[in-house]
């Protein structure tokens, strides 16, 4: 167990305590305690909130509790102080054994270290990407595709049980424009001269190799036949091209789901038809008109249609919404009602990775959810801005409809798996990134890939350099001899699974991203003080003992980056060309 959990499992025990004694209401949620770095490590070691969080609904106030738990604390073995800093925070003060000990819990733990049981293994679908199967990915999905991706790696090391889902669109009318254009294909495949793509079909060259396909399988059979005769077939069979194209890109970037959806699939077994008799027999379906648009003037004409209505205010919509349009179809709404209700079937949470251009549907959705599962399911949707692409600060525009877009495949096969997948967490979700080809591969101090990376590689370097100078790493290390400043990285180090936890209970991957960085640069300004002063090195030929202990607290750190880039799906380097 880590410290960070060591101690928050004491916590418990000292608030245990104080119930059975009857100073705690015993129903007290104890939910928002944490154990954590005091926000300035002048103040002590670890920090809890727990006599602020708590003494209100204990009928207390914050210093009075907290003057019960101190000495609780004070008791524990390791603890050398215990102080109550301003309105009732409690700061703890530890032995340096405890971080010598943590550094020896790092070494033991190894690819482990980070990893809780915190999820208690709860359900949990992640769905990502989910883009229209209308053309190979490209660079507006990779963002997506890889927070969706590392956030279900991150919510598996914290103990949830993941399903890591795509939602594939093929119920609507871009479907058919896809199989239409791919019947041009097949028709220039067999020979014909096809001209200008007309305008309303995708014109993208990625579809040729679709065409030769439906020639080789169809010869001309559906050349001059009647639509009705081969759209139903070219949609099912360009869906599946399609999706091939997509899992083979996604596969690039070693993103790899669960399970794969159809919107069509979903429709014909009746989903639908479902949702809505569940929503019905709650009583939050009727036959009604909406509202007359906001953005209409009062000039513009409008013609209240009845409509089937889900109750979505009772849940804090901003109005009620139709899931069956006026002839008789099922609205995006209404199918997208179905799907979730379908996923909720078969997990504890829901997560959704959409599109900023997705903001307008997400409190209805969350409402359905709600309604659908009586509560019993939450739903969180992240949404992620768009990424913009630049060449030396120039942009780089992309058209999708053109056909002249910049693909997925084309940035990894130029930049590498593992640059893009850094670089899109280096980030928020929710704010714009720029991804510069110039910058993501610059080496030096402001490219947080390069910089994390070479954290690591230099620590594969010195081991390197220890074997050649013949460091007997056999004997044990003897950790009384780091320092203050060493002893710091090490408490740095111990944040990691702290981090991991967090970076799952928000739904926030880049968490990992910003905690690498920071050990990046921490464990470089270490590094480089032994440029001023050789004694200050991490091989020193004339004190092996030393050596030794500064190698462990080196290869702590790296253990701890090599784990944090597998969580983001980056493999760590062990040198840098």
């Amino acid at each position: 167990m880590s410290l960070y959990a060591r101690f928050s499992t004491l916590l418990d025990e000292v608030l245990d305590s104080l119930v059975d004694e009857g100073a705690l209401p015993a129903e007290l949620n104890r939910k928002a305690v944490a154990v954590e770095p005091p926000r300035d490590p002048s103040h002590g070691d670890l920090a809890t909130n727990a006599a602020m969080v708590l003494a209100k609904p204990a009928g207390t106030n914050p210093r009075a509790l907290a003057g019960l738990i101190a000495p609780k604390l004070q008791a524990i073995s390791g603890v050398t102080g215990v102080e109550i800093a301003g309105p009732g925070f409690i700061n703890l003060r530890l032995e340096q054994e405890v971080w010598r000990d943590e550094l020896k819990l790092i070494t033991r733990e190894g690819e482990r270290y980070g990893l809780s049981t915190a999820g208690r293994n709860e359900r949990v679908n992640v769905e990502y990407v989910s883009a229209n199967p209308t053309g190979p990915m490209h660079m507006g999905h990779c963002r997506g595709a890889v927070v969706g991706d590392a956030l279900a790696r991150v919510l598996e090391a914290a103990g949830f049980r993941v399903t890591k889902e795509y939602y594939v669109n093929d119920a609507g009318s871009q479907v058919d424009t896809l199989a239409r254009s791919a019947h041009l294909r097949y028709r220039e495949a067999l020979g014909e001269d096809i001209g200008e793509i007309p305008e309303g079909l995708y014109p993208g060259e990625y579809l040729k190799p679709v065409g030769v396909l439906l020639a080789a399988e169809f010869s001309d059979r559906y050349v001059g036949e009647p639509e009705a005769e081969w759209l139903p077939l070219f949609k099912q069979k360009t869906v599946a091209a399609m999706m091939d194209l997509i899992r083979h890109d996604l596969g690039l970037l070693a993103i790899h789901h669960d399970k794969f959806s159809s919107e069509a699939e979903l429709q014909a077994a009746g989903a639908p038809d479902r949702a809505l008799e569940t929503l019905r027999a709650k009583g939050l379906v009727y036959q009604g008109e909406l509202e007359r648009p906001k953005s209409l003037d009062e000039h513009d004409e409008w013609e209240p249609v009845e409509l089937t209505l889900f109750r979505s205010t009772q849940f804090g919509d901003d109005q009620d919404r139709p899931m069956k349009k006026s002839d008789g179809s099922w609205t995006y709404f209404g199918a997208d009602a179905a799907y979730h209700l379908q996923k909720a079937e078969h997990a504890d949470h829901l997560v959704n990775i959409w599109g900023a251009d997705h903001s307008g549907t997400v409190k209805r959705i969350k409402a359905a959810v709600t309604a659908l599962t009586d509560g019993r399911v939450d739903l969180d949707v992240k949404l992620v801005q768009m990424v913009q692409l630049l060449r030396a600060g120039e942009p780089v525009k992309m058209s999708k409809r053109a056909g002249n877009f910049v693909t997925l495949a084309d940035v990894v096969r130029e930049v590498g798996k593992d640059v893009v997948r850094f670089m899109m967490l280096t980030k928020r979700a929710d704010t714009p990134l720029d991804f510069d080809f110039a910058k993501v591969v610059e080496a030096s101090k402001d490219n947080p890939v390069f910089y994390v990376q070479y954290a690591h590689a230099r620590v594969a370097s010195l081991k390197r350099k220890a074997a050649e100078a013949g460091l007997d790493v056999s004997v044990a290390a003897d950790l009384t001899l780091l320092d203050e400043e060493e002893l710091g990285l090490v408490k740095f180090a111990s944040q990691y699974p702290r981090v991991v936890e967090g970076a799952a209970m928000a739904h926030e991957p880049h968490r990992i991203a910003f905690y690498l960085y920071d050990l990046a640069a921490a464990f470089h300004a270490l590094w480089n003080r032994g440029n001023d002063d050789p004694g200050r090195r991490f091989l020193l030929e004339d004190r092996p003992d030393l050596s030794r202990a500064r190698l462990a607290l080196a290869s702590g750190v790296q253990q701890v980056i090599r784990n944090g880039l597998d969580l983001m799906g980056v493999e760590a380097a062990e040198e840098m060309r």
